[in-house]
């Protein structure tokens, strides 16, 4: 009865009939292992602990109670422990693909990806319609930065079992790392359609709308996913995001509170208020605030690359031994060396140690460009492709006059720290205007006619122009003239001529080798500037631009 209820999701009628067992049978191996697994599913890890511990002490062989109580371990993240447990089922049992499969997971938390990949292939040998395995090896593949990889493993997951919403989820998440936010929002809204109250999806969902300037829809996204989920701190965090970008600064460290009032230990809740209060020049503050976020979650590379650009550093400096020794001893992934990386690029400029200051500048650059899996030929290509669609574009433009759609925007164009932020907020400062940053409407609602000549006619540049200004209004403040600083833009000068003839554009320059080595410097948090992380690559891109 116990076992049935487990089956059918009933865990606490499931408990009480093991219990009962139990009471009957006090020496029953398998109600201990059943009861501990029931247990692992309410969160109860050290009762679910004992109990399995009891199954193994009255069955030294039992394979399962060893494979279940690796699953607490694993819950705990106490993944050694783990790793132990799963192997000691598998050597009771070699042909356990379960255990096989779990141990993946705990290998993968625990940063051995390869490891990781071989006990899911021993998993898939024994086993080759384990939907789960090709789910959770996918997840490892993403985790590597092996992005099509990874999305090739949830489609064989989908084929063996297509309401997979698990799956679709991740797969979603994959695309969302490789920037296709349109076929992600597709994988994502599959994953609800099997599983409507799915809050993790709502939330990921809120990041894309977000990456799309999307903001209202972003904040819907990430209500809906606390309306499911009221104690998720992470769709707190994402929301409170979104308000800064919207400038509700007030509001977004109100939604970080939130996040922390549900989990206190939140390092990454102080590192994001540690951006806002750099944002407003408060270096104090934030340096008080992330050095909350390093001392909550050592391991937080983020938070010390953070910090490490707002304070000047002395060779005794605490945080400067600290971030040497973890970089030296630290079992980090690629993505926590290259931001420890770029953080003792500036610690050694400030002491004055321009050699090792530059290697790690080198490694840091070396290791961003691997993981955005870049190389230049992405850029030529897009480059030619501008090119040839220039002249098409200039054919189509369209007959506006002046006024005509009542808002003004002004483009501010140029190489990434070129001083696009500066010229825009001289402007801004105009009673009359309304700084609204760095849009991407131009590249997602025109990217595609700028690349391709087969679509472009008088209507679908009408079309364009009438979405981006669509979502231009939202943005505008009641104001008329409207600057949008997307750098980038320069790309998409001849779409904007052609769409926007009443526009102004404001093209920023800057000394060409002071521009190159700014962005050779800088980390990126956006995804879509791989060509700033090798010098070749730069003098490439500068070229081209």
């Amino acid at each position: 009865m116990g076992a049935i209820s487990f089956e059918k999701g009933e865990e606490e009628i499931a408990i009480k009939h093991f219990r009962k067992a139990l009471e009957l049978c006090p020496h029953h191996p398998h109600a201990y292992n059943n009861l501990g697994t029931a247990l692992i599913d309410i969160g109860e890890y050290q009762e679910a602990k004992s109990n399995l511990k009891k199954a193994i002490e009255l069955q030294p062989d039992y394979a399962e109670a060893y494979n279940n109580l690796g699953n607490v371990y694993k819950e705990m993240e106490e993944y050694n422990m783990a790793i132990s447990k799963y192997k000691k089922a598998i050597k009771l049992n070699p042909e356990y693909h379960e255990a096989y499969n779990n141990l993946g997971v705990a290998l993968g938390k625990h940063i051995q990806y390869n490891e990781a990949i071989e006990a899911y292939n021993k998993a898939i040998s024994i086993k080759p319609d384990f939907a789960e395995t090709y789910n959770n090896m996918g997840i490892a593949l993403q985790d590597q930065a092996k992005l099509n990889e990874a999305i090739e493993s949830f489609n064989i997951a989908l084929s063996i079992k297509p309401n997979y919403a698990d799956a679709y989820y991740n797969k979603g998440v994959a695309l969302q790392d490789q920037g296709k936010l349109d076929d992600a929002l597709e994988s994502f809204n599959k994953a609800l359609s099997i599983k409507p109250d799915f809050a993790e999806i709502y939330n990921n969902m809120g990041i894309a709308f977000k990456e799309q300037c999307r903001q209202e829809e972003a904040i819907g996204a990430y209500k809906k996913a606390l309306s499911l989920k009221p104690d998720f701190a992470k769709a707190y965090i994402n929301m409170g995001n979104v308000l800064k970008d919207q400038g509700k600064l007030e509001e977004a460290i109100e939604s970080y509170k939130k996040a922390l009032s549900l989990k206190p230990d939140y390092a990454e809740v102080y590192n994001n208020m540690g951006n806002i209060l750099t944002d407003q020049g408060k270096l104090e503050e934030a340096i008080e605030t992330y050095n909350k976020a390093v001392s909550l979650k050592p391991d937080y590379t983020t938070a010390h690359r953070n910090l490490s650009l707002i304070k000047k550093y002395s060779i005794e400096d605490e945080h400067f031994i600290q971030v040497k020794e973890q970089y030296r001893i630290g079992k980090l992934s690629e993505d926590g060396r290259c931001n420890l990386s770029f953080a003792l690029a500036k610690m050694y400029e400030d002491i004055g140690d321009l050699n090792q200051a530059f290697n790690h500048l080198y490694k840091g650059n070396a290791l961003r460009k691997k993981l955005l899996n870049y190389t230049i030929k992405i850029d030529k290509s897009l480059f030619n492709c501008l090119k040839k669609t220039q002249p098409v574009l200039l054919e189509c433009s369209l007959k506006i006059k002046k006024g005509y759609s009542g808002l003004s925007p002004v483009f501010i164009v140029g190489m990434p720290r070129s001083g696009t932020t500066l010229v825009q907020q001289i402007i801004s400062s105009h009673s009359e205007v309304a700084g609204a940053g760095e849009l991407k409407y131009t590249a997602q609602y025109g990217g595609e006619l700028a690349i391709n000549s087969a679509p472009i006619n008088t209507v679908a540049i009408s079309d364009f122009r009438k979405k981006y200004f669509y979502e231009l209004s939202k943005v505008s403040k009641g104001k008329s003239i409207i600057t949008d600083k997307m750098p980038q833009n320069f790309r998409f000068i001849p779409l904007i001529c052609a769409a926007f003839p009443e526009a102004k554009i404001i093209h920023v320059q800057r000394n060409p080798a002071a521009t190159c080595w700014s962005n050779f410097k800088h980390y990126f948090a956006v995804k879509g500037l791989g060509y700033c992380y090798n010098l070749e690559d730069l003098v490439t891109y500068y070229e081209l631009y």
